[in-house]
This record gives C-alpha cells, structure tokens and sequence, in this order.
C-alpha cells in the first residue's frame, strides 16, 4: 500500500511512512486480509486518539495527534432528530462541529455511519465545502413522475411496464447503454476540471443509467388525499414513475480527487481531520470542485431525465407532473443574515414550501413532503428510511430470493435486488418520518405505494 492509496483512507502525506510500517507488520503475520487492514486504517485515521499505546498503530496514531496546535475555538453543537441512530454517526457529527468555520450542523432520524460526514448528516460551513460531506455520489437524487395511465394497468398490463422499466434504463457496477443517450447537459462546458474532462466519455455512456447499491427505478400508485395547488392535481390515485440514483462513476471520481487534494493541503493540525478535509471555497482548488460539483447536480438531475423519458416513451405514458430533489449536495444559502456552505449528506432540502420525496424501502411507502423551513435543521429533513445494518450482515442474514417470494404476496413485485437492500435492513419509515420532523421540518402531503 502506497502513500496515494493510504491518502484515499484519511492518511496525509506526513504520516505514510508510519502508516506503511503497520500495513507491513500486519501483512506480515497473515492473520489479517487486505480489507480488514484498510478498515483498520480508516478506523486509526478516524480516532487515532483510540489506538496510543497500540503495539502495531501506536506511532501512527501518535503522529496524527501530533502538533495540533491549541485553540480557543470551541466546536459547535448540533441537534438530532430521530432515535435509534448508531453511535459511530454521531462521533462522525461531533468530529464535523470541530472544523474551525462550522456554524450551523443537524443529524437526521435517518443517519447512519458513512464516510467523513454520517448519512444524514447536515453541516454548515462558512467559507469552505467538504468533498466527503458532499458525498461520493454527487447529486444523488430522487425524482417522481405521476403519468396520465389508469392505475388498474399495472396489473393488466404487468408485463408491459415490466419491459418499459428493464429497456429503459441499465441497473448495475459500471453499466451502460450500448447506444449512447442524447441530453443537453452532454454539451455543458465539461473541461471546468481536469477530473470532468478527463470522464466526459464515460458519463456519457452511463447517461439514463441506474447504477446499484440502493439506486432504484419503480412503479406505484401514488396517493392525493387533498387539494395541492402547487402540483396541479386533483385529488385521487395516478400511476407514478419514481427514481433514485445520482451522478454516477463520475461523480465518484469528483468526490476522490478533491477530497485528496484536500487532504494534502490540510494544515498539519488538522490532519486527523482526514475525510472531513475541506476546501477553500475561494481558493482555484475550491473553485475548481464547486465547478465540478454543480456539473454533477446537472449531469445526475439528466440521468433522472433520461431515465423517465426512456421509461415513459416504451410505456406510452404522458407525464402529468413531476417532484424531484438532490439529497448529496452543497448550496451557498443564507442562514442567520450570513451566507453559509450547507452540506446535506443524505439529507432531503426542506425549505419553506419547497416539495421533495423521501422513499422507503422496497416495503414501505414514499412521501412527497412540503418543507417549512426549520432553522436548527438547516431546512432539511430526512432522505430515506436510513439502513440499520451493513451490507455484509444482510447478506449474512436474508435471502433475496426467500424475501422476493414474500414481497410478491403482498402485491409487490421485485424485478431484481440484492440481500443487502430488503426491508429487513431499513429503519421504519412511518417511525422516521413521524415524531420530531412531522410539523417541525417539514409537511407530509402525499402518500405513494
């Protein structure tokens, strides 16, 4: 393992020689396998204060808690909202409120351990944008369609929308559409960076693509219980289209560039800073990924774009309205008089009367939400059930195919899916979205699935 690859799981530069050593000592005695000395490392880089007096990372961890300087600055604190959230989310969060220009943070009822900044995470910066508080899937987002088709045709015509979903978009790592599909967003100005210019051709093939992970393209019967003059609908159910994915393989290579870069520009008592590394957002580096950031918010809003308008054609759909959202994004917004970075890792924007959807899980209903605007959550709200295990552990657990079979007695039909995206591994979504965010955060208005 080299300095490069060590910097990619929160090591500087300063310290590699001393990660290095551990990585050897380690691989010497064979009891340990190559992903089980990564995680170790993200774990010493995370909290190297856990690891002095290690035999193997004490050195390490020693030089990662060395020179920080004193400071008078005194971390900002944060509110949760929601119960049951794991305990590595919230040291993430506290680590977060450290940064010298935070000013506002909050942790959604749906957060769960991720990378530098928790999955439901939101933080306030001024000045600086975090890469990994961003996200490695930039603009991941959610985008719901209702279309002019009677709902009885899902059943009558199962087969048909069965093929409009599987010949309209491509699920899976690395997958592509063997004809690349046209969008304006392909003509933006792509050399912003290095990093964009050099993944235009792939984004091009992956242009109308699902991905994988919890990434999903479905239908559903969505539910107008009332008057909603800014959707211009008439109460009653409508066959919808609803998607999740973001930016793709380039997003990803956005987030690992920049979030590298900061790292190595990261002054020296900062370092154990590692994932949470930040950018000026003055500086050309800075600029160069909010450039490259918001070149994925469009390229990811396209995705959707062409995803539905591929799905729709093949059904014969004509679309009545639309709802769609990032929930892995930064905005320049004014909180408190002052213009701040807001982060929203996984965290639906929940503004004074801005709609978004927050789904849940292959089970469970999603809802079309009227945000009101929240100060202490930054205007933001919950992006999803949130997973209360691992992918590995559901994997360990279910079985797809078992769970499959049950989900098709309840008049749900899974096309495909993996162990690790069932029920079973997601929170309650009525629980999620009840409690403190229910008048607090924001609306629930419709009801789909």
């Amino acid at each position: 393992m080299n300095a490069r690859q060590l910097e990619k799981l929160g090591i500087p530069r300063h310290s590699a020689k001393y990660a290095i050593a551990a990585v050897q000592e380690l691989s010497a005695g064979r009891e340990f396998s190559r992903s089980q000395i990564k995680q170790r490392i993200i774990q010493v880089s995370e909290n190297p204060e856990l690891f002095v007096g290690d035999p193997v990372f004490e050195a390490l961890a020693k030089d990662l808690l060395s020179e920080v300087a004193p400071s008078d600055y005194e971390p900002i604190t944060y509110r949760t909202w929601g119960q049951n959230i794991d305990d590595g989310a919230y040291r993430q969060m506290e680590n977060a409120c450290q940064i010298p220009s935070a000013v506002g943070a909050a942790l959604m009822p749906d957060a769960h351990i991720g990378y530098g900044l928790p999955i439901g995470g939101v933080l306030g910066l001024e000045g600086h944008v975090v890469p990994y508080a961003v996200g490695v899937d930039i603009a991941c987002r959610m985008k719901l369609s209702v279309l002019d088709m009677p709902v009885a045709s899902m059943i009558k015509q199962f087969d048909h929308y069965r093929s409009a979903l599987e010949n309209g978009t491509r699920f899976g790592v690395g997958c592509v559409h063997e004809k690349p599909q046209d969008h304006a967003v392909m003509d933006a100005d792509w050399n912003v960076s290095r990093i964009t210019r050099e993944n235009k051709n792939k984004a091009r093939r992956q242009l109308g693509t699902s991905g994988s992970g919890n990434h999903f393209v479905e239908f559903g019967v969505f539910t107008l219980t009332d008057t909603a003059p800014d959707l211009d609908l008439e109460p009653g159910e409508y066959v919808a289209l609803l998607s999740h994915s973001g930016s793709r393989g380039s997003g990803a290579a956005v987030c690992s560039t920049y979030s590298n870069i900061a790292r190595r520009m990261l002054p020296r008592q900062y370092a154990n800073m590692g994932q949470l590394a930040w950018l000026d957002i003055n500086s050309s580096e800075g600029q160069e990924y909010w450039d490259a950031m918001n070149l994925m918010g469009d390229y990811a809003a396209a995705n959707h774009d062409v995803i539905h308008r591929q799905v729709t054609r093949l059904l014969g759909a004509r679309v009545l309205q639309d709802v769609e959202n990032h929930h892995n994004f930064a905005w320049k917004e004014v909180h408190n008089g002052k213009e701040i970075v807001v982060h929203r890792k996984g965290a639906t924007p929940a503004g004074k009367g801005v709609l978004g959807v927050i789904p849940g899980s292959m089970a469970a209903p999603a809802f079309v939400v009227r945000g009101l605007g929240h100060p202490e959550s930054l205007n933001s709200a919950a992006h999803g059930a949130g997973r209360m295990m691992s992918r590995k552990k559901a994997k360990e657990t279910f079985n797809f195919r078992a769970t499959q079979k049950n989900l098709e007695k309840l008049g749900i039909r899974v096309l495909t899916a993996g162990a690790d995206e069932v029920p079973g591994v997601y929170k309650n979504i009525e629980q999620v979205m009840a409690g403190a965010q229910m008048g607090r955060a924001f609306w629930v208005i419709l009801l789909s699935w």
